[in-house]
């Protein structure tokens, strides 16, 4: 049987590829309308570019090209510009194998822009780009966020004859990633099994398990890391590593541990740094201290693990969140006896925990000393400190601090406006508000459901609430009105002002928004309702919560008691008790005082005062008179 030639099988093999990659060429639509690389009538020059060519730089010598370690040396973008232009200047060229060394070289720089200007003129100089070539401009336009450009560039491949290979398809799949083009990157990546395309390796599946866990897609994650084991690509630490932090921070803590003993005790797979700190995260969240304790003990005695930075930062941020910053310091100085040098991140968090307790003082005297200790403020640090001002209503201060954001030539981000708006608002500034706000648009800062939620709730606390429903109303059929957290300020800001018609209005309107009212909502329309005098109305939407599927809590039996006791609707009073008695609800200060006022007032029944005994909290018990 006669073999055809090489350049035949080649040719048939592109050809067989192909027809294979029709469907999936089709599956973008994104491909720009013109060639990613123009013909051009003249070679660009670098000088074209904006750079000059030296005749005294380093050249090639007439014996042969350069060893590697020269590309290694390409420090800046003048060597790289000065290089290719000896290049180009050679007769005959170098091989496409130095011009991929000299592209490698500025893609670690990270000159991803400059990268692919010279690509382009590799092409149009006549270097025959092979699929590193390819590889390194798909690359580079993924890493700009070009990833469209990058397909284009794949299409450019077929035409050259250039086979894309699992590094090109893994680089695209990076870039729609990085664009949050989750839905397209599973597309692609199910043609790529389907048609046969390449077989992913551990990189692909990698960057898949990657950008499902970006958004929270943990089961589909972790069918994948089934799939990558059965078509024999055996998980690596950073699949199970990626996955058991998404479950972390999704308070899956169980299932995290499941497959971090699965990992281990299945696979023989050694858990490092980054999946203990992701582990000590989830259960610092969940505030189970014992357990981090536990697996802290687990890392001292592996000598081949030991916390890093991150994992400290995490404590002393986890620390500060529960107001226990004498711990969080305590953290940083163990850090420092091993020689870990806390960071920015560091300071935040226990500047951000100082705030949240009010010790501005403190939380100024370690900003200041930032400086002595080499570090930079950056817009969080700012930030925690305009909070904890504002908290403290020392609103000039935080002012003050959030100007300083400018002066120094950051950017406020869109956490900084809303806490000063936050702050504003709480002393009843409306006006520098509205002001602040305009500022923050003008900026370019979009607000978000935080923002939203922060100036309707100042203008419903500031009795405002007409302001606030032209807001709401202005916004219409935005995404951000489809928030059950907005609607609540609306219903409680519009109840507390009497306006209870509105109220009434708001609440029917969340079934046509296909909206659930929370257990907050019909708290708040049921006190609205007690306020004025309606029982009858908030006792049958009392009995509606469990028939929604949202059972009354504890705050709304005390609404609910309040209620009665205000409108001296004894008879329920105690059937109401009864039923918090059953359900291990506990008074509030507010419940307890109107009926202390009501036993003072009348003969008091030796069974009603036991059952409320039953109902008040231990801590109450325990407060001296």
């Amino acid at each position: 049987m006669l073999t055809k030639p090489k350049s035949e099988q080649r040719r048939s093999m592109m050809t067989h590829l192909n027809s294979r990659l029709q469907g999936f060429i089709k599956l973008t639509g994104n491909f720009i309308a013109n060639p990613f690389l123009p013909p051009l009538k003249y070679p660009l020059s670098s000088s074209r570019l904006g750079f000059q060519f030296s005749p005294h730089s380093t050249s090639f010598s007439n014996n042969g090209d350069r060893p590697l370690s020269w590309y290694q040396k390409v420090t800046k973008l003048d060597d790289a510009f000065n290089l290719f232009d000896e290049m180009i200047q050679r007769k005959p060229l170098p091989s496409v194998i130095k011009f991929n060394q000299l592209l490698s070289a500025l893609t670690k720089l990270k000159h991803f822009s400059s990268c692919l200007h010279l690509f382009k003129q590799m092409c149009v100089v006549g270097v025959p780009v092979d699929a590193y070539s390819m590889n390194i401009a798909i690359k580079c336009c993924c890493q700009m966020s070009r990833t469209n450009d990058g397909f284009a560039l794949l299409a450019c491949c077929f035409r050259r004859a250039v086979v894309p290979n699992v590094f090109t398809f893994s680089t695209l799949l990076d870039g729609l990633i990085r664009e949050d083009r989750i839905l397209e990157a599973e597309r692609l990546f199910k043609k790529l099994i389907k048609h046969r395309l390449c077989e992913p390796n551990v990189v692909t599946y990698n960057t898949m398990i990657k950008g499902l866990c970006k958004f929270g897609n943990n089961d589909i994650a972790i069918a994948l890391l089934r799939l990558m084991d059965e078509r024999g690509c055996k998980p690596d630490i950073y699949a199970y590593s990626t996955i058991i932090d998404s479950l972390c921070k999704d308070k899956m803590i169980e299932d995290a541990f499941k497959l971090f003993n699965e990992m281990v005790f299945a696979k023989g797979i050694q858990p490092d740094v980054i999946t203990y700190t992701s582990l000590i995260h989830g259960l610092c969240n969940l505030c189970r201290w014992n357990e981090v304790s536990k697996l802290l003990k687990e890392m001292e005695e592996d000598v081949r693990i030991s916390p890093d930075i991150q994992t400290f930062s995490i404590l002393v941020d986890a620390f500060c969140k529960e107001g226990r910053v004498d711990e969080a310091e305590a953290i940083i100085d163990i850090m420092v006896e091993r020689g870990e040098v806390p960071n920015i991140v560091t300071y935040n968090s226990l500047i951000d925990g100082y705030c949240l307790r009010g010790e501005m003082t403190k939380a100024r005297s370690i900003f200041d000393s930032l400086t002595s200790k080499g570090l930079v403020p950056d817009v969080v640090t700012y930030s925690s400190l305009v909070n904890g001002y504002c908290k403290s209503l020392k609103i000039e201060e935080a002012m003050h601090m959030f100007h300083e954001i400018t002066r120094k030539g950051l950017k406020p981000d869109i956490v900084s406006y809303s806490t000063m708006l936050q702050g504003l608002f709480r002393v009843a500034r409306c006006g520098d508000a509205r002001k602040l706000f305009d500022e923050m648009r003008a900026a370019g800062q979009i607000p978000n459901e935080y923002t939203y939620g922060v100036i309707l709730d100042g203008l419903c606390n500031n009795h405002k609430v007409e302001e606030a429903l032209s807001l709401f109303h202005l916004v219409g059929e935005s995404k951000l009105n489809y928030n059950i957290v907005v609607y609540n300020i609306l219903i409680e800001g519009a109840s507390k002002c009497g306006k209870l018609d509105t109220a009434r209005t708001l609440f029917h309107d969340l079934t046509l928004k296909g909206l659930q009212p929370d257990v907050q909502t019909f708290n708040i329309m049921i006190s609205g309702l007690c306020r004025e005098g309606q029982l009858k109305e908030a006792k049958l939407l009392f009995h509606k919560m469990d028939e929604s599927g949202c059972p009354p809590d504890s705050v709304t039996y005390n609404v609910f008691l309040q209620g009665y006791l205000r409108n001296k609707h004894f008879d329920d009073v105690e059937m109401l008790l009864h039923e918090m008695d059953g359900r291990r609800y506990s008074l509030d200060a507010s419940s307890l005082s109107l009926l202390i006022d009501q036993i003072a007032a009348g003969s008091p029944d030796r069974r009603m005062i036991e059952l409320i005994g039953r109902l008040v909290p231990k801590e109450m018990m325990n407060i001296p008179a």
